[in-house]
């Protein structure tokens, strides 16, 4: 898939550093490949050093069950491509 952008939510900021909430059906391994988000087409301001707190859904965004979660952290911005970390991988448990 690609990037959509009303998935994409600001969080908050400071020190000149944002953090981030997306939500895809998309692999994590899609996600951190590069140009995934792209400041030029995608008209996104990501910067070295943010956070993108990743939630891949199984289904459908929002109305499915949430699969994984992860966060990546922006490690370059080359003439507007972002690339991003591997992910870090959290734990998405259900025990009631």
């Amino acid at each position: 898939m690609a990037y959509t952008s009303g998935n994409l939510v600001l969080i908050g900021g400071g020190n000149g550093y944002n953090t981030y909430r997306y939500d895809t059906t998309d692999a994590h391994t899609v996600v951190d490949g590069d140009g995934y988000f792209d400041n030029n087409d995608d008209d996104l301001n990501l910067a070295v050093g943010d956070v993108i707190d990743v939630f891949v859904w199984g289904t459908a965004v929002r109305t499915g069950t949430i699969s994984t979660y992860g966060r990546h952290v922006v490690n370059a911005v080359a003439s507007g491509v972002v690339d991003c970390s591997n992910v870090t991988t959290g734990t998405v448990t259900d025990s009631d």
